[in-house]
């Protein structure tokens, strides 16, 4: 037992070529009931920073599991669409996703500089969406039930979960700077199994209803049409449409993925496993 600890080094370090550490910067938006475009200005476009370790199978064939934290946000306000500004909803989360990928690149590496690639896998992610008050003051909407959510007489039974699971989907364009070192520029898509990322999926409820469970803060929240010259004073009927329930919110991302190799891709005699051969640069430009 004593030499297990030295075995288990010497197993690492034997196998620490085939694993990159990997960092992630970009930009991050959401499509939903809120988002009429990709990668909306007026400060609804966010950020986006990750973490990866990433196990090289193969030339071609990468494993990913990685953290990304990012945040996401959308304003009826801006919209182009009259029935968005005179109903002015509005919110914002922060998302902490971690994921399992597999990664293809569709040339080799160690042959080109350069590579096209492809990505697919499982995510489970955290959100909390939330908006500023009529008095610019930060309220969670979950707890609100705001299209009643968990209130008797109403279909949702419970109020909605704030983690869930996701499907990661993504291409890129990867460059080998060395073969220790790559960058890669990428775009990625979540798809959700959710709809209420942004609070809104549904009908609304019966102000009455909201008023007698949860409060006016929760009415206040729930439809915002009287805070603008656009929209009604009164609040709408029981029913009504808020959102669209048929089609299920996404977030997506587009950065920049850089990746270190733990180790060298040289063993000193110019090969590796399985007898391939790695060189210091790839070897064709083309």
């Amino acid at each position: 037992m004593r030499f297990l600890p030295v075995f288990l080094l010497v197993t690492v370090s034997m196998h620490a070529q085939n694993w990159h550490l990997g960092v992630y910067g970009g930009a991050a938006a959401y499509n939903g009931d809120l988002a009429e475009k990709y990668f909306p200005a007026h400060n609804q476009t966010k950020g986006a920073v990750g973490v990866d370790l990433v196990y090289e199978y193969n030339e071609h064939f990468n494993i990913r599991g990685g953290f990304i934290y990012a945040q996401v946000a959308a304003y009826d306000k801006y919209s182009n669409n009259a029935a968005l500004l005179e109903r002015n909803l509005s919110f914002q989360t922060s998302i902490s996703e971690v994921s399992i990928l597999g990664e293809y690149n569709i040339f080799n590496l160690y042959e080109r500089r350069f590579t096209p690639y492809v990505y697919a896998g499982l995510a489970v992610f955290h959100y909390d969406p939330y908006a500023n008050d009529a008095n610019n003051l930060k309220t969670f909407l979950r707890p609100l039930s705001t299209e009643g959510e968990g209130l008797p007489g109403y279909a949702s039974s419970k109020s909605y979960s704030l983690t869930q699971p996701a499907i990661p989907l993504g291409i890129g364009f990867k460059f080998a700077i060395s073969d220790n070192v790559r960058i890669g520029i990428e775009a990625g898509y979540r798809k959700l199994f959710t709809d209420y990322l942004d609070d809104v999926s549904g009908t609304y409820a019966a102000e009455s209803d909201l008023l007698a469970a949860k409060g006016q803060k929760a009415v206040d929240m729930a439809y915002r049409g009287d805070e603008t010259p656009l929209g009604s004073p009164v609040y709408p009927v029981k029913g009504a449409q808020r959102g669209n329930a048929n089609n299920k919110d996404s977030y997506y991302t587009l950065g920049l993925h850089l990746t270190f190799r733990l180790g060298t891709a040289n063993d000193g005699d110019g090969s590796r496993r399985g007898g391939h051969r790695y060189y210091s640069c790839p070897a064709n430009m083309f």
